[in-house]
C-alpha cells in the first residue's frame, strides 16, 4: 500500500490539537509529540494524574462529571474557583466562580464545551503569571525566555500583556520555572513546542500550604496552571526577540534531529 503521509498538529493552534485523536485512531501517524502525549497534557483529569506522578504542584482541585461533584470539591477547597473545560483554547467556558450559585450557572457551559469530558474546578490562586514556550527533543529542554504577564492570573493570556525578561521574578523562583519545564517537557516525551502557564503566588506573609509544620515557609510558591503541547501565539515573539529560530528547531527535533547536533544546550537561554 501507499506511505501514509505524518500530520504535523503543532502549528495549527487548538483546532488542531483536538484533531489530534481523531488522526490517530485514524491510524494517521502523528509527527513529534505523540497523541497520547498531547492527551496527558490537553485532558485536565490526565494532566492533573500526570503532575501527581511527576511530584509538581498545581492549585488543588478535581475533574468533575456532573453537578454534584463541583458542588462537593468547591466546598472542600473553597471559593473562589476556576472552572476550566478540556480540549478547548484557555480562556473559552472558563470562569471565576464565586459562590454554588455562580457555579451552578457556569458549570452546564463547560460541560458542554468539554464535550463529554470531565471539567477541572480549581483553587483559583490571584498572583503572577508566568508563561514559557519551550522546544524539546526528548532528551533536552530549551527555553529562550521566561515572560511574565502584567496582568494577574486569570485575565487569558489572548487578552494579556507579557514582558520580556521578567521584572520581578527571582532567582529561586526562576530557577524553579526551568526545573519544572524541565522535568514535564522529559516527562510528557515532548518532542517540538511546548507552552506551559504558571502562577506565583504569596508573598512576605505567605504560608505554603504544602510547608511542614514548624518548618519555615516559602514566601512565594509556583503552581503549573497549565501545558499546551504546541505552538503558542507567544513563539513570534519570542524567537525574534531572543534570537533563537523556534519552529525551525522545532521541525528538525520532530524529524529526529537532537538539540545538541543543531548547538543548542538545555535550560534557559543566557
Amino acid at each position: 500500500g501507499e506511505a501514509v503521509p505524518d500530520t504535523v498538529v503543532q502549528f495549527g493552534g487548538q483546532t488542531a490539537i483536538n484533531l489530534s485523536q481523531s488522526l490517530d485512531s485514524a491510524g494517521l501517524p502523528i509527527l513529534g509529540s505523540t497523541a497520547r502525549s498531547i492527551d496527558t497534557a490537553s485532558d485536565r483529569h490526565l494532566f492533573e494524574e500526570f503532575l501527581t506522578r511527576v511530584g509538581i504542584p498545581n492549585p488543588p482541585g478535581a475533574a468533575v462529571a456532573d453537578l454534584e461533584q463541583a458542588l462537593d470539591v468547591a466546598r472542600t477547597i473553597g471559593y473562589p474557583v476556576l472552572v476550566r473545560p478540556s480540549y478547548v483554547l484557555g480562556g473559552r467556558a472558563m470562569e471565576i466562580v464565586q459562590s454554588a450559585s455562580e457555579l451552578e450557572r457556569f458549570l452546564a457551559e463547560a460541560l458542554a464545551a468539554s464535550e463529554g469530558r470531565r471539567v477541572l474546578i480549581d483553587k483559583y490562586f490571584e498572583g503572577r503569571e508566568v508563561e514559557v514556550d519551550a522546544v524539546c527533543d526528548g532528551e533536552t529542554v530549551l527555553i529562550p525566555g521566561i515572560m511574565e504577564h502584567v496582568e494577574r492570573a486569570g485575565v487569558h493570556s489572548g487578552d494579556s500583556m507579557a514582558i520580556y525578561p521578567g521584572l520581578t521574578l527571582t532567582e529561586d523562583e526562576v530557577a524553579t520555572i526551568v526545573d519544572y519545564t524541565t522535568r514535564i517537557g522529559l516527562a510528557l516525551q515532548v518532542r517540538g513546542l511546548m507552552n506551559i502557564q504558571y502562577v506565583v503566588v504569596g508573598g512576605p506573609a505567605y504560608r505554603s500550604p504544602r510547608a511542614d509544620n514548624g518548618a519555615d515557609a516559602l514566601n512565594t510558591e509556583v503552581f503549573v496552571l497549565e501545558v499546551n503541547p504546541r505552538s503558542s501565539r507567544t513563539i513570534p515573539f519570542i524567537s525574534k526577540v531572543t534570537g533563537v529560530p523556534m519552529v525551525r528547531l522545532a521541525i528538525k527535533t520532530m524529524l529526529g534531529r537532537s538539540l545538541k547536533e543543531l548547538g543548542y544546550e538545555g535550560g534557559l537561554w543566557k
